[in-house]
């Protein structure tokens, strides 16, 4: 799954000359917190988020009334506060990429772009709700979470076991385990009954974890 498989197509975005107040005003009707910045000719030159506004408007402690507030919102520019280094990601990066960017840079959201032209923003959200239906969330099935030893043909063995059984896989997952030797494996399977997925796991000498329905 690609980052044009989950992202917001053409997003509300804001000139580098408009007002805060203006910024506020499209992110409260529109029930957004992030506003990428492009220029006239739909180039992206900066973001502004709802946090970057609260950052720029006055202390509730301060001495200003309403009106002189309001007047000092409208005529502070989006260009003078909106973060100019903007991380940006492509149509085509895999999500989990997407994902470790922002954990790397600690942001809640990647523009995207093509050709330097805003096409799209992606947020964790979206990610949360891609990385869902990739682990089929959704799919009743057993769930079986186990070691495998990290050689050649023993996963394949698990899997045609399964296979030979009328099961079939929803899920199938693999990580890195703390010994090289071995990794991590997570399987949903419909189809097989709990005594046999252990059984199976056993047999190609897999250390079970957990299984259980989900």
């Amino acid at each position: 799954m690609f980052v044009k498989d989950v992202m917001k197509e053409n997003p509300f975005t804001i000139n580098p000359d408009a007002s805060v107040l203006d910024a506020k005003e499209l992110m409260r009707k529109n029930k957004v917190t992030k506003l990428p910045v492009v220029d006239k000719g739909g180039a992206l030159v900066g973001i502004i988020t709802a946090n970057d506004l609260q950052k720029a408007s006055p202390s509730q402690a301060t001495s200003l009334d309403m009106y002189e507030v309001g007047y000092l919102l409208s005529k502070l520019k989006i260009e003078k506060i909106m973060v100019k280094n903007v991380k940006t990601t492509s149509l085509d990066t895999p999500v989990e990429d997407a994902a470790q960017l922002m954990t790397s840079y600690n942001i809640g959201s990647l523009v995207v772009v093509k050709d330097d032209i805003l096409v799209g923003i992606v947020t964790e959200t979206d990610l949360f709700a891609s990385f869902i239906k990739m682990f089929s969330a959704k799919t009743h099935a057993l769930r079986a979470a186990m070691v495998l030893d990290e050689h050649p043909g023993v996963l394949s063995k698990l899997v045609d076991a399964i296979a030979q059984k009328n099961g079939n896989i929803v899920l199938l997952v693999t990580s890195d385990a703390a010994d090289e030797n071995f990794r991590k494996v997570t399987i949903k399977v419909t189809g097989v009954s709990t005594e046999d997925l252990s059984a199976m796991i056993f047999n190609v000498g897999g250390t079970l974890e957990d299984i259980r329905s989900v």
